[in-house]
């Protein structure tokens, strides 16, 4: 009961907020759950399956694309919902099977690749909008019930959110999760284990994808307009440092991360727009705490934000509470 409390209270908190912010403060809200869902994902893939991607941005725009064009054609928003992270899994398993033979450094450079070319047919295809974006998606709607406010897409996004989550718990909790952690500490020794090493990182790889074209999904229906600037190469280097801060294999890690990121730039944009600052100021800005930020957390809090503090509760109670001590063998009767 006692370590499902914190989740019972997050839940509370987040179920609660929506109802004392404006629509500026709902906007960041929203934007924080999407980055967490996506960044979920990511921590999941880097922390468990030991894969490091920097196209994370390319799912999230393969689902908010999929999503903004069923419905602009005139499929049900639902469905268009329901397509976006299947499409996104889907691409990811075309992607991945040449993608993850790849290592290291070689396969985060050929996810980015892949952002960058799928970015660059979405703004040359005339179906996508072109450079001009796709207009007019609808507001998402199930049924007679419609989102009409950014209050119902601060309940539908923590609900993805929470989905995710979920989701998460379950397959680390798995067979599946022991066969992913064995894979991150060494894929020789999973193989020789028994682990299908080349199938789970697929899986994996197409797992994070999902959930970062449900994130683009629900983008789409709120923004109501996608292009290919909407989904930047800095987003998915934002995701990283999202899951890196927070702590990677952690879902809760990556929920704090993106919390902390998310603010930190609203914070940043805040100030790079004062009086007196250059136009340049914004992007300039983020990337330097970007950069600030990971030499700290890895210099300091190595294992990120949420390791480190649990790590230190548990001692703390140990000191606190004197083990009993153990019976001399001799003195056994």
């Amino acid at each position: 009961m006692k370590r499902a409390l914190p989740g019972v209270l997050a839940g509370a908190v987040t179920l609660a907020l929506p109802a004392f912010l404006d629509d500026s403060a709902l906007a960041v809200y929203i934007f924080l759950g999407l980055a967490a869902m996506v960044t979920v994902g990511v921590s999941l893939l880097m922390g468990y399956a030991g894969q490091v991607s920097l196209g994370q941005g390319a799912f999230y725009a393969v689902g908010a694309y999929t999503a903004g064009l069923l419905t602009v054609q005139g499929g049900p928003p639902l469905a268009g919902l329901l397509a976006a992270p299947v499409a996104a899994a889907a691409f990811a398993l075309v992607v991945g099977v040449p993608l993850l033979r790849l290592r290291g450094h070689h396969l985060a450079f050929a996810t980015l690749a892949t952002q960058l070319i799928l970015l660059s047919l979405a703004g040359q295809l005339e179906f996508t909008g072109g450079d001009i974006g796709l207009q007019g998606i609808p507001q998402f709607s199930a049924g007679s019930f419609e989102v009409g406010g950014a209050a119902g897409y601060a309940y539908l996004t923590w609900a993805g959110l929470a989905l995710v989550m979920l989701v998460t718990r379950n397959v680390i909790a798995s067979r599946a999760g022991r066969g992913l952690r064995a894979l991150a500490t060494s894929e020789t020794a999973a193989a020789s284990s028994g682990v299908p090493v080349g199938r789970y990182k697929l899986a994996v790889f197409s797992l994070s994808a999902a959930f970062a074209g449900l994130a683009g999904g629900i983008y789409a229906f709120y923004v109501g307009y996608v292009a290919p600037g909407s989904f930047p190469v800095l987003l998915s280097v934002e995701y990283i440092v999202m899951a890196v801060v927070g702590g990677l294999g952690t879902v809760w890690g990556a929920v704090a991360g993106a919390a902390v990121i998310t603010l930190l730039v609203q914070v940043l944009n805040v100030v790079g727009t004062l009086p007196g600052m250059p136009s340049y100021a914004p992007g300039v800005l983020s990337y330097a705490v970007y950069a600030l930020v990971l030499i700290v957390v890895v210099l300091f809090l190595p294992r990120g934000l949420v390791p480190s503090v649990a790590g230190r509760l548990p001692a703390r109670r140990g000191r606190s509470r004197p083990r009993a001590a153990r019976p001399d063998p001799d003195l056994r009767t």
